[in-house]
């Protein structure tokens, strides 16, 4: 289904009431400046051309705020409006409300503008089918970042290939993280922040507290924060074996 939005509203020029005949055909630019024809269609060509270099900007949000920002970064400077979505399972554009606003407000000419091709999808296959449902409603994609970088009407191997690498970058970052709290586990080490404290206030926080003492008087006595002191707690309830 054609996609149908502002861009309607402004696919045909203004009708120029004056033709380029007759004694218009030997005037100069000075002769023409303030006649009717110079000023219906410098409107018109005005129009059109204001039309034509908009960017529009869309944003995927990522559950890290630097990532998210560093996008903003990029396409706020030179888009006229960035939507921002969160991320989704959905695979078509008809199911993302954030895409769907930003076709419905651009108009002929305009370009949907990301940082890299992967902001269209969170895997090959969702970036293939964004593509192709763009493509087929006559929307142009142009990417700023990576080896697509660059203005698009159609599907390329350049597209498929800059989708490809993204998912299999995603997928080694994936394995190293598993990879990594494996071997230490392997250790006897657990994923997650380093302690802020040694064994000897580790032993001190705990001795305190099978004697009764409130964490507060805790946190006082060994000059720890309270938080400290709660998270040593937990740990060690959650785990006899390090009491």
């Amino acid at each position: 289904m054609p996609h149908r939005s502002r861009r309607q509203q402004d696919a045909a020029l203004p009708p120029c009431d004056h033709a380029l005949s007759g004694d218009y055909t030997d005037m100069g630019a000075e002769d023409m400046e303030d006649t009717p024809v110079r000023k219906t269609f410098l409107n018109a060509f005005s129009e059109h051309w204001e039309v034509g270099m908009a960017l529009v900007g869309l944003v995927r949000a990522s559950t890290s705020k630097q990532e998210t920002r560093r996008q903003h970064e990029d396409l706020d400077a030179i888009c006229v409006k960035v939507f921002e979505e969160k991320v989704s399972g959905k695979l078509k554009v008809s199911d993302r409300p954030a895409l769907k606003a930003a076709l419905d407000y651009m108009r002929p000419g305009d370009m949907l503008t990301v940082q890299e091709a992967d902001r269209l999808g969170r895997n090959f296959l969702e970036g293939l089918i964004v593509l192709h449902d763009l493509f087929e409603q006559g929307v142009a994609v142009k990417i700023l970042d990576g080896i697509a970088a660059g203005e698009h009407t159609e599907r390329s191997l350049i597209l498929d290939l800059a989708l490809a690498l993204a998912e299999d970058r995603r997928r080694d970052i994936v394995r190293k993280t598993r990879n990594g709290l494996a071997s230490a586990a392997r250790a006897g080490r657990k994923g997650g922040r380093p302690r802020v404290v040694d064994a000897d206030k580790r032993r001190a926080i705990l001795a305190r507290r099978a004697e009764g003492q409130s964490l507060r008087e805790i946190a006082r006595g060994v000059g720890v924060s309270l938080a400290v002191v709660h998270g040593e707690v937990k740990a060690a309830e959650n785990d006899p074996e390090q009491q």
